[in-house]
């Protein structure tokens, strides 16, 4: 049986137990601030995803605005990560790792950021199209975009989490387009990865039921072949086991007492490409 548990923002920070917390004011206060800087790095960051790019070069931007606003990055030094955001290429599911890796013509890339502010994380990701994208895959842009936002849509009171994952499994196989399964949206606030997991298919009625005061993200991860991946050798990249092109949004959201407020939402109104 589901457990919650209302916390405070001034109470000393609870590990991962399996019980989901349930936050007041103060925790929307806080996790709006983190979430809009999250947005607006993804936001400052679309002049600069152009093909001749390194994915090291982003990187390096992220951690610099982090840190200009006060702010940290939590994937640094997370669990052995080495880098301020995960960069995801073309086949890369996500958590590809910046580098030496350059950005080419008709590439698609995931940028996936989470500032720690205040001692909040504000998680989101969103695809970027480098120069002139073939058509099939700003198709899966374009749907995972819509599954992101389907899903977020069933995120209210009295619903379950399994109406959240059924509306964007319905919607991605309705495409003939596969649902990873191997890795899944995740509660967030004060800890960057908490109770309770947020996974992407499943059947509607089922699953912890959504209360106010809950924080989690939605994050559908989309082939547009079969949902098997395989992790690569740095023991972080996932990438499709098919070779097939993968697609990622992603934003952090609490419910309300008669919906849910998106605290990632793009201030400038880029949450999906083309951005132009």
């Amino acid at each position: 049986m589901t457990e919650y548990i209302t916390v405070n923002a001034a109470d000393r920070v609870e590990a991962k137990s399996g019980v989901i917390k349930l936050h007041g004011p103060d925790g929307f206060a806080g996790m709006r601030a983190a979430g809009r800087l999250a947005a607006e790095i993804l936001d400052a960051l679309v002049p600069h995803v152009v093909p001749g790019v390194t994915t090291g070069a982003l990187d390096a931007l992220v951690y610099d605005h982090m840190l200009r606003e006060g702010a940290v990055p939590a994937t640094l030094g997370y669990r052995g990560f080495t880098k301020s955001c995960c960069t995801s290429i073309n086949h890369v599911v996500c958590h590809g790792i910046p580098g030496d890796k350059v950005l080419k013509d008709g590439d698609i890339v995931n940028i996936d950021v989470t500032p720690l502010l205040n001692g909040w994380h504000g998680d989101t990701s969103r695809m970027y199209l480098v120069g002139d994208v073939p058509i099939k895959a700003r198709k899966l842009v374009d749907v995972t975009y819509e599954c992101l936002m389907l899903g977020i849509a069933e995120a209210r009171p009295g619903n379950r989490m399994g109406d959240i994952s059924n509306a964007i499994q319905r919607h991605a196989e309705a495409n003939r387009y596969g649902v990873v399964r191997d890795f899944c949206g995740h509660g967030v606030g004060r800890l960057f990865h908490d109770s309770p997991e947020v996974v992407h298919a499943g059947r509607p009625g089922t699953g912890p039921e959504l209360r106010p005061g809950m924080f989690f993200t939605v994050e559908p991860m989309i082939n547009i072949g079969k949902p098997d991946v395989k992790m690569l050798d740095d023991g972080w990249t996932a990438v499709t086991r098919d070779r097939t092109l993968s697609a990622q949004f992603e934003h952090s959201i609490g419910i309300t007492e008669d919906g849910c407020e998106i605290f990632t939402k793009s201030p400038a109104g880029l949450d999906k490409p083309p951005y132009a």
